[in-house]
């Protein structure tokens, strides 16, 4: 028998954290043929000399419903070694949308999700209304890597209720319909539902974003509606009023999965993510069936202060929020009754803000003026001492003297490894929290899985090769319920990562200008990556993408086991 391709003499990495065994692996029509030694012909052979191969990484936590419509191959994600991404997260989707909700649901997610507006103005191919046929879209275009789509509470939310949706409770009725939505989208292959209660998520002018509108009763039904599909997660970002106890009674209610975003580790509150996890554990040894997200990366996050997310989930921020222009915006950040508010809410934070008043780990990474060139570098906590000035002061000044040109990088959170390696070591955590194709040009995490695999696992050791491989692949196909993936094994789907684990890493950022309207968007390339395969279609290689733009082997993931 001829194959279309066999990978030979690769350290493989089945996906399930066991022992790793050197063989080949062939692929015949997307899928794996067969597992072994001295398999036959190929039409292509690859000589892997010992590289590791492994399933492609799966991304559970991606923004990626814009950008995917423009962009079938979410780039940078698979040169990255992700194989299928999870879209829809936090319930921030662009379906269901009416085409008069369209340039609103456009300014939420420029705020929210730290989006260029003109961008996905040009960018976006709005030939949908429902979720259906958001997903019939997705499958007609073609998609690079396999995706599954969450249905979003905000979407629904809008489509039911147009501009009330971020001002006020839903009635019975308007509930009732949501629901009926909700079953819409379980039925036409929704992952689950995705919603959330973060007070960082604010939409156009600082207005929460539609979900964190929804009272108990709203909450329930929806999440009932998708269980009664009998598969499904309710994926959460968590505010701080959102208890372990109510998701444990939502998931108990719906007889279906909660997974729990965001697990970060705050310097500031260190206590807080240890108590969340241990609370997440006693419920799973309940029966609930309760995950944790997390990062396996640091929160580090370039802003100016035309668009700093960072202090957006201040309620003393609002006013610099509800402005329209940059002369307003100055207007207000000169304000001294205004820095003195957020002044005070930074100092009862208690950890529980994006940016917890940290000066030492807020960076000048380039500054407007020549002149200012030899401040590039410093920290707010050096440059406010110099100054003698309180830190907000000194760095409100310092951008309105550049025109708030400067550009500026916070080191947020989970930058504590200590702390970071106790949370990962958890088998029970999920490994995600990439927000690939959000805040683009904040940060970019696209390349978590690399980072796992190279700086956790070989460079600290606080995790097998094996054990990382599998909470990358098995475990979230496990979680999401993907049918054949996230395994080498005979029958399953052929996506396939190849690399060198001596040098797997994620690489440097770099700026560049190439999404519509020439927008900026902050990416990275792969370290010691040789290879990735979509469905048994080479898509990735050493280099970067490789695959035919116009072959487009992923699948839109529609089925999915309980």
């Amino acid at each position: 028998m001829a194959f279309d391709l066999v990978i030979r003499d690769a350290e493989i990495y089945d996906g399930t954290g066991s022992t790793p065994v050197r063989g080949d692996l062939a692929v015949a029509g997307g899928r794996i043929a067969a597992i072994g030694s001295g398999l036959g012909l190929a039409r292509e052979t690859v000589n892997a000399e010992g590289l590791a191969l492994a399933p492609g990484i799966i991304d559970g936590h991606t923004h990626y419903d814009a950008q995917i419509t423009w962009d079938p191959f979410v780039d940078p994600s698979p040169a990255l070694g992700v194989t299928t991404a999870v879209l829809g997260n936090c319930g921030f989707t662009i379906a269901p949308c009416r085409p008069a909700d369209r340039d609103l649901t456009m300014r939420h997610l420029t705020h929210v999700e730290g989006m260029s507006l003109e961008a996905l103005r040009a960018g976006i191919r709005w030939e949908f209304e429902s979720f259906p046929q958001y997903l019939d879209m997705l499958a007609r275009q073609g998609v690079g890597p396999n995706v599954a789509c969450f249905a979003g509470h905000s979407a629904i939310r809008t489509f039911v209720m147009g501009e009330n949706a971020t001002e006020r409770t839903a009635s019975d009725e308007e509930i009732a319909r949501m629901v009926a939505l909700v079953r819409n989208a379980m039925a036409a292959g929704a992952v689950g539902f995705a919603t959330s209660t973060a007070e960082a998520h604010n939409g156009e002018g600082g207005t929460p974003m539609p979900s964190r509108l929804a009272d108990d009763r709203e909450m329930r039904a929806l999440v009932r509606a998708m269980g009664e599909s009998g598969r499904g997660v309710y994926m959460l970002t968590r505010g701080s009023k959102t208890s372990i106890g109510y998701l444990e009674e939502l998931g108990a209610e719906a007889k279906r999965p909660v997974l729990i975003a965001a697990l970060f580790h705050s310097n500031t509150n260190p206590a807080a993510a240890f108590t969340v996890l241990e609370e997440v554990n006693a419920a799973r040894l309940r029966g609930r069936r309760l995950i944790a997200q997390t990062s396996c990366c640091p929160l580090s996050m370039d802003f100016t202060f035309k668009s700093p997310y960072l202090f957006e989930s201040m309620q003393s921020w609002k006013p610099a929020m509800a402005v329209h222009g940059i002369p307003a915006l100055k207007q207000v950040y000169r304000d001294p009754v205004w820095r003195d508010a957020v002044r005070q809410e930074l100092a009862a934070s208690r950890g529980g803000l994006v940016f917890n008043g940290e000066w030492d780990k807020l960076f000048v990474v380039e500054t407007a003026k020549p002149e200012n060139r030899s401040l590039e570098g410093a920290t707010l906590a050096e440059l406010a001492a110099k100054a003698a000035k309180d830190p907000l002061d000194c760095i409100l000044d310092f951008a309105l003297s550049e025109e708030l040109n400067t550009l500026f990088v916070a080191q947020l959170l989970h930058n504590d490894e200590q702390a970071v390696a106790k949370i990962l070591a958890d088998p029970h955590t999920h490994i995600s929290l990439s927000d690939a194709g959000a805040h683009l040009t904040f940060f970019c995490d696209a390349g978590f899985g690399l980072h796992l695999l190279g700086h956790w696992s070989r460079d600290l050791g606080v995790m097998s090769l094996s054990e990382a491989v599998h909470r990358l692949t098995g475990q979230p196909a496990s979680l999401f319920g993907l049918t054949n993936r996230g395994l080498l094994r005979e029958g399953y789907a052929a996506d396939l990562m190849l690399f060198d684990p001596k040098s797997v890493a994620r690489g440097p950022r770099r700026r560049v200008h190439d999404l519509p309207a020439r927008a900026a968007r902050l990416t990275a390339s792969a370290v010691g990556l040789h290879g990735v395969w979509v469905n048994g279609t080479k898509v990735a290689d050493e280099k970067g993408l490789c695959a035919d733009p116009d072959t487009r082997p992923g699948q839109v993931l529609r089925e999915f086991t309980a």
